[in-house]
Formats: structure tokens, sequence, C-alpha cells
């Protein structure tokens, strides 16, 4: 970052400091997410927010290389304790925490100590990816649904958890029984401006699910972090626990975190009122048969967890078959033509993606995929119709960490776009989980993994 752009942060923050502290807020928390799907932080006081936006917060880069246990591993570009960033808020996002009261939270971009940007900050990652569908005329909309299962803050750490709630799976039931909880997490939502579309039971005993309006890339990432640690929030004041991890219960459904996305050129959505597959246009068909081919490497950055191997199981609408379909919940791309009259509606969703994933280098790197598909003209093959588990001889995406991690590796495309010093810290992270769980029972992974994202 160069000096007339920090000396126009600084002034810019410390007019945000004057509103914040008149309304009570102490303290800003600026946070990243790291390679292990782990939201990290630093909280400054609201009277350093302008210091911090004029010259950053420090941090180490060491944790690019962290597991989700804390353990660190190493890469050959990053690993051990020399070396220091900075961390800059960025003010357009500064929010006022509804559920959190005398805080207010911005995301961060990182930089060198010279200003240089971060080789491998996710969030620069996520906005060069934009940049780059931007610059071929491009845009998208995207936004990640996000799922969690309410125990009770007795439960246990391991073993049964004990559920916030009895009723059955989309039951009204649960909505009774949780109606207060759930209304304050609108509330808080709503107090933060953030659009919510739907908030629902899920499948999974003590499960819920809230979408929200679609953003640009980044932003939407942005939100997927807002969202959680609101939600978590929300849960805490009413002594409640909600769990994001992959699978809370191995034997059961887990929790996803779908990504939706349409392909805009200029104001037109590109998956419509075209001529080609389900009416998209043969752009938008392209870009999602180039997401469609690298989905067995995007498996390493979107559902990264050993425990996320847990949830994409077959018939259990995971998406864990390499293929797409129109409104198909069993296909890995499920495309959403969405009615008629409703220009705005249709989209795509990535359906095996879960929220042990860093939201950034999801949204990046599935811009990446697609605008390779675009780039090399291709087609999507024949839509899938029912469970392709029964008998449709299609691919199945990697069913273990390791395999994704292989098919991850292998990946020029992902290669080229994270650049060296990310893409080999991803790779390392991935390598430490798969030595840190080998062996372990599937319910012991569950445990490890429900309660760290």
């Amino acid at each position: 970052m160069h000096r007339p752009e920090r000396e126009r942060a600084e002034s810019a923050a410390r007019q945000e400091a004057a509103q914040l502290t008149a309304l009570g807020v102490r303290a800003v928390a600026l946070t990243w997410v790291d390679n292990a799907g782990i939201t990290r932080v630093k909280a400054v006081p609201t009277a350093r927010l302008a210091h911090a936006a004029r010259w950053g917060v420090g941090m180490s880069p060491v944790f690019d290389v962290y597991l989700t246990d804390d353990f660190a591993v190493t890469s050959r570009h990053i690993g051990g304790p020399d070396g220091d960033l900075r961390l800059f808020p960025d003010l357009d996002r500064l929010t006022v925490l509804a559920g959190q009261r005398g805080w207010a939270w911005a995301p961060v971009d990182r930089f060198e100590q010279d200003g240089r940007p971060y080789a491998a900050c996710q969030r620069q990652f996520a906005r060069r990816m934009t940049a780059r569908a931007a610059e071929r005329g491009l845009r998208l909309r995207m936004g990640f649904e996000t799922e969690w299962v309410v125990v009770t803050r007795d439960g246990p750490e391991r073993g049964e958890p004990r559920y916030a709630c009895s009723g059955p799976a989309y039951g009204m039931t649960r909505v009774v029984e949780l109606s207060d909880y759930l209304r304050d997490v609108l509330d808080a939502l709503t107090a933060q401006r953030v659009e919510v579309l739907q908030i629902h039971p899920e499948y999974s005993p003590g499960q819920f699910e809230v979408s929200v309006a679609a953003a640009d890339p980044v932003g939407a990432a942005d939100l997927a972090v807002l969202v959680r640690e609101t939600i978590r929030a929300v849960s805490l004041g009413h002594g409640l626990d909600a769990l994001f991890g992959p699978v809370v219960d191995a034997g059961a459904v887990g929790n996803g975190a779908h990504l939706h996305l349409s392909l805009l050129r200029e104001d037109r959505n590109l998956c419509r009122d075209g001529d080609g597959p389900c009416g998209m246009t043969s752009e938008c068909a392209a870009f999602l048969a180039g997401v469609l081919r690298e989905l067995p490497a995007l498996l390493a950055l979107g559902a990264p967890s050993p425990a996320s191997h847990l949830r994409l199981r077959p018939s259990h609408w995971a998406g864990v078959f390499a293929c797409w379909g129109p409104e198909n919940r069993e296909a890995a791309i499920r495309f959403v033509p969405g009615p008629p009259d409703a220009e705005d509606q249709a989209n795509a969703e990535v359906k095996c993606f879960d929220g042990a994933a860093n939201p950034y280098l999801v949204t990046g790197a599935v811009i990446a995929a697609g605008l390779a598909g675009i780039e090399a003209g291709l087609t999507l093959p024949p839509p899938v119709t029912g469970d392709p588990a029964d008998g449709g001889g299609q691919e199945r995406l990697p069913e273990s960490p390791g395999a994704a991690l292989d098919r991850f590796t292998r990946s020029e495309l992902l290669r080229e776009a994270l650049g060296d010093p990310l893409f080999e810290a991803v790779a390392a992270v991935r390598r430490g989980e798969v030595r840190r769980y080998e062996g372990a029972a599937p319910q012991d992974v569950a445990d490890a993994t429900r309660r760290r994202y």
C-alpha cells in the first residue's frame, strides 16, 4: 500500500472512529481467514483504528501454514518464526457488530512491511481473479449458504452432542422451539445491513441454514465471515453453541457452504436467455464447464478438511459426482434456471463445498477455473437427472483428502492463479492435516473439528 493511499485511509479512519466511539464501540476486530479455514483476528481499540489504517497491524505470516488444531507446518515459501506482515482494514466493510456489544469488525488485506501486496493474501487473490474477469468484460455475483448445528453449551466436547432442539428436518417445530433465537439471528444480521433471503431448519438434528443476498466475489466472502461470526455471537448470547464443521455426527448429513454464482456481461445475466443448455448462454456454459473440469482439484479448497470427506457421501445431496443438472441436488453443480420472469435469479450452485473452506480461496479459484473454461471454449456434457449414484457412470469426485490433494498439486491452472507462495502453503496445510488425521476413526475426526471453524 502506497503512502498516499495510507494517508487517505488514516483520514477516513479518524472519521469512522469518531462515529464508532459515539455509538459506544470500544474495539474493532480485524479478521482474515487462513488456509485451514480458521478465521484469525487482531483487534485494536477504536482510538487506534486510524493508526491501523495508516500503518497496519503486525502479524506473522506463519498462520498461513497453521492446521485446524493450531499445529504449524512449513512450506517452501512460508513457515517458521521469521517475518512480519501488516494488516490493513478495509474501511468500506467496517461494520458495527450487533451480536457483540461494543465491537465493530472489518476484514483486512495483508501487505509486506515495505508496502508490497503479500503474495499469499487470500483476499487479494480473490480480488485479482475478480479483476481478471473484469478485464474480459465479465462480472460475477456470488453468495454462500451458511449451515450450522445448534447445541447446548453444557454438551460434551466429544461424543454425542446435546442438540438445542428436537423437531424434525425442515420442521416448523424447530422454528417454534428456537423462535427467539432465530429472531435474534435475523435482527443482528439486519442491524448489520445483511440482506437475508431465507432462514430455515435443515436435515440433520439441530441444523439450520441462512442464505443472504449475492455480492461481488470479495464481498460474498466477507459476508460469509460476518454471517458466521454473527451467528456464533448470537448463539453464545442464548447459552448455545453454533457448530459450522463439515460434520458434527459422522453418521449424519453434514454442514455445507454451497456457493451460488451468476455470470454477467454489463447488466445481462448470462445464466439465461441464451441458446446453450437450459437456456444459459454459451459463455455461461463454458464458464461452468471450466469449473466442472477443475472440480476434483477445487475440492482441496472448497471441501478441504478430512472431516469434509465424511460429509461427501452419495445420495446425501452433497454433490459428490462431477456432473451438473438442472435443479439436481445430487449433482456437484446444480443449475437453477429460476422463474421465467425473474431475470436476476438464474444461477448455478456448487454443492460440494463446506464451511471448512476459506471463502476467499473458493471465490477466486472458481473464477479462475471458469475463465479457463471460456478461454478453452469448453462445452458442458449432457445434464444429469436423478441420482447419479444409481448406475449413471458419472465420475466420483476424490473420495479422500489425500486424493483431493493429489489432484490439487497437479493443477497447473490453480498454481498459476494462486501463485507459488499461496499454492504451496495451501498444499502444505492439506498435507499436514492428512497426516494429522490419518487412521483416525470417523467420529474422532468429527469431534476434533466440529467446533474449530
